[in-house]
């Protein structure tokens, strides 16, 4: 699953010129993508989180069958491996046994957001939120939910307080940056990818969030490193083998530019950017 925040194309644009309309169209869906990291479906609360098999945890709660941690760890394993359906019944089962588990309350949230339930979501994140107003993880659950509702200053307000909470999930801080981006605050939004990089080494989404920040500051050469680095990460993110193409067009590579655009149309047949790419530089 992807998610994520429009950038404002005309933002970003502004500085290109002549590539101002592919810039736009490769921002918007740029700030999509999701990593293992830092994407929410292998991440339902991942403080509860757990990477035992179904059946071991299984086990668990038939030894203790008026356990809710061991329904919302089963719930959490269930969430990771997209079963939807067992994750709601588990996490209803320990809200059951525990009307306060405040956890249970946000992980089921995020549930009900990846089925398409968003007035549920939103009123068991507000639960879990009511239960423990410093749950970091509730926060940034809303604000990712408002961010996707086009509730862009709720959303920031939520990903504000998850960081004034000394939250270590990297998610904070890169969806905060997503929305200084979309504001054109680019200093800001890339101090916030590089906190989120701190966090996540691994992950590839940050690396292309703040290349796309760069890339609107015209410094061409510390976009290309973080599209690279991202590529090297995430060799099947479309959106970082689009901007790396863009910048070697610009520099007149239009040989490698061509071999990345037809990358990134490879893995993404519907990514407007990469058509247009490829037919300028074919």
């Amino acid at each position: 699953m992807r998610f994520g925040i429009a950038v404002n194309g005309s933002a970003l644009a502004r500085p290109f010129g002549a590539a101002a309309l592919l810039l736009a169209g490769i921002a918007i869906s740029g700030c999509q993508t999701s990593t293992a990291v830092l994407g929410e479906v292998a991440a339902v609360d991942a403080a509860q989180g757990s990477t035992e098999n179904i059946s071991s945890l299984t086990a668990v709660i038939e030894r203790n069958p008026r356990d809710p941690e061991a329904y919302n760890v089963r719930g959490t394993a269930y969430g990771r491996g997209g079963r939807y359906q067992e994750a709601l019944k588990d996490f209803d089962t320990a809200l059951q046994l525990n009307p306060n588990f405040y956890q249970a309350y946000s992980n089921r949230a995020l549930i009900h957001r990846f089925q398409g339930n968003q007035q549920q979501a939103l009123q068991d994140y507000n639960r879990a939120i009511q239960l423990n107003g410093s749950y970091d993880a509730a926060y940034i659950g809303r604000g990712n939910l408002y961010r996707l509702g086009g509730r862009a200053d709720e959303a920031f307000r939520d990903f504000e307080r998850a960081i004034q909470l000394d939250t270590t999930d990297p998610r904070a801080f890169h969806n905060r940056g997503l929305l200084y981006q979309a504001r054109g605050q680019h200093d800001f939004a890339i101090e916030d990818f590089a906190t989120a990089i701190s966090l996540a080494p691994s992950s590839a989404e940050p690396y292309t969030g703040r290349g796309l920040s760069y890339l609107a500051r015209n410094d061409e050469d510390n976009a290309l490193a973080d599209f690279n680095t991202a590529i090297q990460l995430d060799r099947s993110n479309a959106e970082a083998w689009a901007y790396q193409a863009l910048i070697l067009e610009r520099r007149g590579d239009k040989a490698r530019a061509s071999r990345s655009f037809n990358e990134a149309l490879r893995l993404n047949p519907n990514l407007q950017a990469a058509k247009d790419g490829v037919a300028r530089t074919r």
